[in-house]
């Protein structure tokens, strides 16, 4: 006689092992990441919309935008695998330490990538055509810490944009608007991005890296804090350009004094100071994008 079975079957502890790794190597446990590419493609999304921009791209760029940062994350770690055994913090992810295979890991990666391009061919032909131009970004960031002393100002630009490619999708072209608030955004991505380089600037000189930690030298707590100030001057002026009401200064306003809160957390230099800065700058962007909206709304 057949016995039924009577009920769901558990996973195996080496198949819930394998499956934690896999979710460690696109930081799932780690949404703020993602969260520092959402604000700023929302807010732009927004923009280009006037408002509300429908459902439909509001579920597009947001499951794309933790897609794509995910895959960006598998590429990251393949191409620094030989790296990364050599910084304290990085030593333990999976590739590098042998726990996932390179090939395995693009291959996620690839997936990953793909699902986020079938999402884009629900939007438009522009869209889909700034599509390439971002994975092509995304891929090249990684290797430039080889050679560009500021590789910062490259992830500056994967981390953006997403902002031309919601006017794309929006408008069907990209105008300069969106250009300049990339501009902006990018040296947001350099404040946060060069507060996370201080934390393994030590490791980062021994294996012989770049990163714009290093090249800043002793004026990277000047430099970051300029860098904000950029970014918000930026978005500002496009503001005043739009037009905009109150409480998208008022985002603003919330963002900046933010920015002076990290600057208490990064004036030392520590370790700990530097991280904890770079983990909050999510709700950086998310003050900037909650003036957006409830300008939009009270327009």
């Amino acid at each position: 006689m057949t016995t039924l079975p009577t009920g769901p079957t558990k996973p195996t502890p080496a198949v819930r092992s394998r499956l934690s790794l896999y979710l460690d190597l696109i930081r799932w446990d780690r949404p703020a990441g993602s969260c520092l590419l959402l604000w700023p493609t929302l807010s732009a999304l927004w923009i280009a919309a006037n408002g509300f921009p429908g459902w439909h791209l509001l579920l597009v760029f947001t499951a794309g935008t933790f897609l794509m940062r995910s895959a960006g994350c598998v590429v990251n770690d393949v191409a620094d695998r030989d790296v990364d055994k050599h910084v304290k913090r990085t030593a333990n992810r999976p590739v590098t330490s042998g726990a996932i295979a390179s090939k395995a890991a693009l291959l996620l990666g690839a997936v990953l990538a793909l699902c986020a391009f079938g999402l884009v061919l629900t939007t438009n032909t522009a869209a889909v055509r700034w599509s390439f131009a971002a994975l092509a970004v995304t891929i090249f960031y990684p290797f430039t810490k080889r050679f560009f002393s500021m590789p910062q100002a490259v992830l500056g630009v994967a981390f953006s944009f997403g902002i031309p490619m919601a006017f794309a999708a929006v408008q069907g072209s990209v105008p300069m608007l969106a250009w300049w608030l990339l501009l902006g955004n990018g040296f947001w991505v350099l404040a946060y991005d060069t507060e996370y380089a201080m934390v393994d600037r030590d490791d980062d000189l021994k294996v012989g890296i770049k990163t714009s930690a290093i090249t800043l030298g002793r004026f990277d707590v000047v430099g970051v804090m300029a860098f904000y100030a950029a970014f918000l001057v930026v978005w500002a002026g496009i503001g005043v350009h739009l037009k905009m009401g109150w409480p998208y200064f008022v985002g603003l306003v919330v963002a900046g004094l933010i920015a002076l809160w990290h600057f208490t957390l990064i004036r030392s230099r520590s370790r700990e100071g530097c991280f904890r800065a770079f983990r909050l700058n999510h709700w950086l962007g998310f003050a900037v994008f909650a003036g957006v909206v409830v300008e939009s709304v009270t327009r």
